[in-house]
């Protein structure tokens, strides 16, 4: 059994780890990261998988939609109230994407990362 992987973290390249970890430190409301050089982790507090966070220093952010440059992976959040979750995540620096899925909104984070808000 110890040879069977666990899923362990989602790390997402960026400019400056720390302040992207703030961004989804306050958006998810978790403990404080754990920094490293180069390279910062959140762990969720309930258990799970941790969000990592890692220095690219020519850092290029995604573009959503963009057939020439894929997006190549997003997070999805689920949240019980859409409407606060979306101001919230405004509020703390997110940008709207696109609004007019009936049961998900996707955003990108401070540095271009897409993400999706979905009611659950």
């Amino acid at each position: 059994m110890g040879a069977i992987p666990t899923f362990g973290s989602v790390c997402l390249d960026c400019p400056d780890p720390a302040a992207l970890a703030g961004f989804y430190r306050a958006l998810l409301d978790w403990d404080e990261p754990k920094i490293g050089d180069g390279w910062v982790t959140l762990v969720n507090p309930q258990g799970g998988a941790r969000l990592e966070f890692q220095r690219v220093d020519d850092y290029r952010a995604p573009e959503w939609p963009s057939p020439e440059k894929p997006q190549q992976a997003h997070l999805d959040l689920d949240v019980k109230d859409l409407e606060g979750a979306h101001e919230r995540a405004l509020g703390l620096g997110a940008r709207l994407l696109d609004a007019s899925p009936k049961t998900f909104r996707v955003y990108a984070d401070p540095v271009g990362h897409p993400f999706c808000l979905c009611a659950c």
